[in-house]
């Protein structure tokens, strides 16, 4: 009998150990601040460490820019690619991927002000 009290001790510690690990939970980060998705947002990603599943908050007028998902090559030429993923409700949040993750405004003019970040996730 103590055999079975014993086991069930350890089980018992074992589910309140995992009870005890903490999982980390997605920041949300509010891209430009209290500022917004604007022009010259390119510098905003500086000094802030990003996790995948953290959550990009972009707060912009719909009917003045939109927020485009983009590669590499599509942020350094300031062009969306075919397949590109295009947002435009003025609130968007976006999840980031493990990796590189690439954002631009495709309205003209406005990637080359600036208006555009690029974000490494953890």
């Amino acid at each position: 009998m103590s055999q079975g009290r014993g086991s069930a001790v350890v089980a018992a510690a074992a589910a309140v150990l995992c009870l005890m690990v903490v999982t980390a939970e997605a920041a949300t980060y509010t891209v430009g601040g209290a500022g917004g998705w604007t022009f010259n947002s390119v510098s905003w990603p500086k000094g802030k460490r990003f996790r995948a599943g953290d959550i990009l908050v972009f707060n912009y007028s719909p009917q003045a820019h939109n927020v485009v998902s983009v590669n590499k090559a599509g942020y350094d030429s300031c062009k969306a690619q075919g397949g590109a993923r295009v947002f435009s409700s003025g609130k968007d949040q976006i999840k980031l991927v493990k990796g590189q993750n690439f954002f631009i405004c495709s309205l003209p003019g406005h990637c080359g002000s600036g208006m555009k970040i690029a974000v490494t996730a953890a």
